[in-house]
């Protein structure tokens, strides 16, 4: 048996040694003159550290020689020698590793002490407990605890912990693999990273500043452009930065899930927002977002966020973001691209520079305008608003939802998969109309255009033009449109000749009154209509020969009549 104080892993092939206790000399005396104690701290026993002590025991030093020049515990000592004898170990030769570590498994291997008491009442749940942690949700283990509480199980949740992990791997850290890197130009990965505060010149406020980093997988070249928000527009206007950077793009690209590239993040069809994913059509590259939680997916970049917040941020101040911006470009090029990367022990610059950048696709050379994505429903007045501004749709969609994309230039507008119009873009406040959207008719009564009025009134005579003309001719036109529209619909009732007869009477005598107009041509109606049923009536709308006004004009000639002082009265 050994010594109280050496511990060891119990249960555990490894090859580490035993534990031994180590006293701290110079530790101060108690009142009494005895020499107080150290809480002991233990160190194991490592392959060397028994290679040492068998080494010494091949050239016959005694056990208390090799405790004093190892530092080891005379019966720890005493415990590997006496294996050695058993074994009958050489020697005359250099022991193998083989036989150190069949020394060290005969002293350090132990057998499991027997099961506490309350460890053997959790075993009797075993069951029940592997039950509770494998059905769809699982419940969690403080909540466990306390069901088994309740049926009068008494342990402490440290004991329930402990027998989870041991016999349902609860919880235990899983094995990883390191992948082999990619083909050369062939991936980038791309993460956001909190880097402080800066001063916005604009607000004087303390603003939160973001850096994207695109990292490429093969050399480990890096590109970081700050940022105040983390929007698609900063992420494609970054993005070509960094292709301007690097001088070429790669193939494909591994984002972060942040909302403003990936809108469903899911392990297997995880979807890009709309506008991200125009943009990573417009450049010819493909995507495979990182899965959530699981930042080894793109640990290449994960791992550079602390880097560059500590390399390039933390001590440095900044006038502004173009400032901040000029200066991230300058330490990429200059600090973290010639630095030696602490994995492949390789310049990250001087790979990229001869191995990647030959296979880089072309960078883009004009910036992408990127484009809002959003749903709108149309409403009866044939318009959808959009980003506060009014646009026009046929008919036959009228009260249904659709999706709508617009850019700097125009605005399109989609049902499902079909492209049912496009639009210039408006400002705020602005409205693009179609006329043609409208029911055959109505747009004329819609755009409230004098000339367009005027050009329909004449298709329907050459008197109905002049009328609707000389109705809206004054300085206000639009106070008389209704009018117009009230003699055009007469036409639509009527007919269009006998509204043209009734013109040409009423410009005759210069009346420009569409009330009149309208009991004329019902009057004529209404003797069509007694002619029609064998009353003897006849009548004949004629333009009359007479003059313009029923009395002379020197009628309404006035004179000046001079008195004797010479007044005009």
């Amino acid at each position: 048996m050994g010594p109280p104080n050496d511990r060891v892993l119990q249960g555990h092939w490894a090859s580490p040694g035993v534990k031994r206790p180590v006293c701290t000399p110079g530790f101060p005396d108690d009142d009494a003159g005895r020499r107080r104690e150290e809480p002991m701290a233990y160190r194991e026993l490592s392959m060397i550290d028994v290679r040492e002590i068998l080494r010494r025991w091949q050239v016959q030093q005694s056990t208390r020689q090799i405790a004093l020049q190892t530092g080891v515990n005379r019966k720890t000592v005493a415990r590997y020698v006496k294996y050695a004898d058993e074994l009958a170990l050489p020697r005359d030769r250099e022991l193998t590793d083989e036989d150190v570590h069949q020394i060290a498994q005969c002293v350090q291997v132990r057998e499991l002490p027997p099961s506490s008491s309350e460890r053997q009442q959790v075993a009797r749940c075993h069951d029940q407990i592997k039950g509770w942690l494998e059905q769809p949700k699982p419940l969690k283990l403080t909540k466990i605890h306390q069901l088994l509480q309740r049926q009068g199980l008494q342990c402490t949740y440290w004991t329930l912990r402990r027998y989870a992990r041991d016999e349902f791997n609860w919880h235990k850290p899983e094995p990883t693999i390191l992948l082999d890197d990619p083909e050369p130009a062939q991936e980038a990965q791309v993460d956001f990273g909190l880097m402080g505060f800066i001063v916005d010149l604009e607000t004087q406020r303390r603003v939160k500043l973001w850096a994207l980093i695109v990292t490429l997988s093969l050399s480990r070249y890096m590109f970081v452009w700050p940022t105040l928000r983390q929007t698609t527009a900063a992420v494609c206007e970054g993005l070509d930065r960094a292709w301007r950077f690097f001088g070429g793009q790669p193939k494909v690209l591994i984002p972060d899930n942040a909302t403003s590239m990936v809108i469903v993040p899911d392990a297997l069809g995880a979807r890009l927002t709309d506008a991200f994913a125009d943009y990573v059509a417009a450049r010819g590259l493909f995507t495979d977002p990182a899965r959530v939680r699981h930042p080894r997916d793109k640990a290449r970049v994960e791992n550079q966020v602390a880097y560059v917040r500590e390399s390039w941020f933390q001590g440095e101040s900044f006038h502004d973001l173009q400032d901040a911006q000029r200066r991230a470009e300058q330490w990429c090029r200059e600090v973290a691209g010639r630095r030696i990367h602490g994995t492949t022990r390789k310049v990250p610059q001087e790979v990229y520079d001869s191995v990647e950048r030959a296979l880089m696709r072309p960078a883009p050379t004009e910036p992408f305008d990127v484009p809002n994505w959003g749903k709108a429903t149309v409403h009866p007045d044939h318009h959808i608003s959009f980003l506060c501004a009014l646009y026009s749709v046929p008919t036959q969609y009228l009260h249904k939802e659709v999706r709508v994309r617009a850019d700097s230039k125009l605005v399109r507008i989609y049902l499902g998969t079909e492209l049912i119009k496009v639009h210039p873009r408006k400002l705020k406040g602005g409205r693009s109309t179609d006329q043609n959207d409208y029911p055959q008719g109505k747009s004329l009564y819609a755009l409230r255009s004098v000339d367009k009025l005027a050009a329909a009134a004449k298709q329907q005579g050459a008197n109905i033009g002049t009328f609707v003309e000389r109705l809206l001719g004054g300085p206000l036109p639009w106070t008389r449109m209704r009018q117009a529209y009230a003699l055009m619909r007469l036409c639509d009732k009527y007919g269009a000749g006998r509204v043209e007869a009734v013109c040409q009477t009423a410009l005759a005598f210069d009346m420009l009154d569409v009330k009149r107009i309208t009991r004329m041509v019902k009057g004529a109606m209404q003797s069509t209509v007694d002619a029609s049923k064998g009353e003897n009536t006849r009548t004949t709308v004629v333009q009359l020969s007479l003059p313009r006004f029923a009395r002379a004009t020197e009628h309404f000639e006035t004179r000046s009549v001079s008195n004797d002082s010479g007044d005009n009265q």
